[in-house]
């Protein structure tokens, strides 16, 4: 039950979030661009919820990366409010809020793919298992980048907002980087912590199998 208000509580902020940020975004394009990963994760979520619940880190954590999508989307990455106090404070030469969300893209995936791969007995436990969902949270951050460069090609100078790269010459090599450093983080300091919530989820899994 406690677990249910839990899951309850962040689908409504996900919900009220990107109702709100859709009501005067600065540009409805990029708005629509950049939450589209929200509106397909949400219904595959609720697809999946009842036959493979995943672990409460993960809801929280896909939440998180939801809101800074949705933030992201409201504002344009290049023009968020706390992106430019981070660069006001550390006196950088541009808004580094994107980069944010670069680390959520490779934090994100690779903890849903290690507990993809780990429940379902696809690999076993140990550094395999690290390495295979690292290259997965990779290769989504290189699949992005290649979004961005179709979506350029074909809207042209439409797709500035969306692209972000606010005059950096490295943006797609800086992205992948930080994706590479969330999804490095992910595998190093919350492993025991999903390792523990999916032995809490092992019944279930037994019981599907």
């Amino acid at each position: 039950m406690q677990h249910e208000r839990l899951y309850w509580t962040l689908g409504l902020s996900v919900l009220a979030a990107l109702i709100v940020s859709g009501i005067s975004p600065y540009d409805r394009a990029t708005w629509w661009l950049e939450v589209s990963p929200v509106l397909i994760a949400a219904p595959l979520l609720l697809a999946t919820g009842r036959r493979f619940p995943l672990t409460t880190l993960l809801y929280v954590l896909i939440t998180l990366h939801c809101l800074v999508l949705i933030l992201g989307g409201a504002y344009t990455y290049a023009r968020v409010p706390a992106g430019f106090w981070v660069q006001e404070l550390f006196d950088l030469a541009r808004n580094p809020y994107d980069k944010l969300g670069h680390f959520m893209q490779g934090l994100v995936p690779a903890l849903i793919a290690r507990e993809i791969l780990l429940r379902g007995g696809f690999v076993a436990p140990g550094r395999m298992l690290a390495f295979l969902a690292g290259c997965v949270a990779m290769a989504i951050s290189a699949f992005y980048e290649l979004i961005e460069w179709w979506v350029a090609l074909l809207a042209g100078g439409g797709a500035i907002e969306f692209l972000g790269t606010q005059g950096d010459p490295w943006d797609t090599q800086a992205d992948m980087f930080w994706a590479l450093i969330g999804a490095s983080a992910g595998l190093l300091g919350l492993t025991r912590l999903q390792d523990r919530q999916i032995a809490a989820l092992r019944p279930t899994d037994q019981h599907k199998g």
